[in-house]
């Protein structure tokens, strides 16, 4: 008698009217003409079976966090076959600028990359290589990178499909970086600019201090310098006042809070609504 073998497993399959799931060209497309996406941070949910419920929510993209949260590369390999299956553009933010983390966060699924507290040309060409030439590696990608020559016109055309979704996003986090703005943004194939607000209020001398002129000063000067380049700004704020005070100066690139904050946000304001009532009654 044969052994009975049972097979679970789940699959995301969107309701009938569901948006199409969008890719990393189409949020470059929307930004590249003036527009605006939003997204927000994932920082501590590591179980892709909650991923669909943020479909259809009003999220363009996630950024998920690998730079503070401990996710295993399994880990990260099953979020993003998840994420791919819905309308939102998944990114990971890589623990430092190096070409492995990124090519490791894009052969996984990743549809760009975040890498943080970029300070030097060398630690943003070395990423800008990985994420828009990959696999191309070594002199050819330098090559590619300095002067626009590629081994062939078909390893060109290849190198371009294969990476057209990637988003490359630098982080600008320290009076360093920015004091070497203008030459990492002369690097060319990047896509956008992160500000980190902790990391750069506290180069700046006021940690945290979001109302201090010297914060608000440096980074619209950062949004300022890339907007005349035509990039967009990130700049990841925790609470809808900070995010709307970016918005109207200017970043369209909308980071707004994390999966943890929505989390206890959403818990502490209903429970708190609800034992209101009950102490009225």
């Amino acid at each position: 008698m044969g052994q009975n073998i049972c097979v679970l497993y789940s699959q995301h399959i969107p309701p009938q009217g569901a948006i199409h799931p969008m890719s990393g060209a189409d949020l470059k497309q929307t930004l590249q003409q003036g527009g605006r996406i939003f997204g927000t941070m994932i920082s501590i949910n590591r179980n892709p079976r909650w991923i669909p419920i943020l479909d259809g929510v009003g999220l363009d993209y996630v950024i998920i966090d690998t730079e503070h949260s401990p996710r295993s590369r399994g880990e990260l390999g099953d979020y993003l076959t998840m994420f791919n299956t819905i309308s939102v553009v998944p990114i990971v933010r890589i623990p430092i600028p190096d070409s492995h983390y990124v090519t490791m966060a894009i052969d996984a699924g990743a549809q760009g990359i975040l890498a943080p507290y970029c300070e030097t040309v060398d630690q943003v060409r070395e990423v800008v290589k990985a994420a828009k030439f990959r696999p191309l590696k070594g002199a050819a990608a330098e090559e590619a990178l300095e002067s626009g020559t590629f081994p062939s016109d078909a390893s060109q055309e290849y190198l371009a499909n294969r990476n057209r979704d990637n988003i490359c996003i630098i982080g600008i986090e320290s009076q360093a970086a920015v004091d070497n703005l203008d030459a990492i943004l002369a690097v060319p194939y990047v896509d956008a600019i992160f500000v980190g607000p902790n990391d750069m209020s506290i180069s700046l001398g006021v940690p945290d201090d979001y109302a201090q002129e010297i914060y608000k000063t440096t980074v619209k000067g950062i949004i300022d310098k890339c907007e005349a380049r035509g990039l967009p700004t990130l700049v990841h704020h925790q609470t809808p006042e900070l995010s709307e005070y970016w918005i109207e100066q200017g970043a369209r690139f909308v980071l707004h809070g994390t999966d943890r904050r929505a989390l206890a946000e959403g818990f502490r304001t209903e429970f708190t609504r609800l034992r209101g009532k009950a102490a009225s009654v």
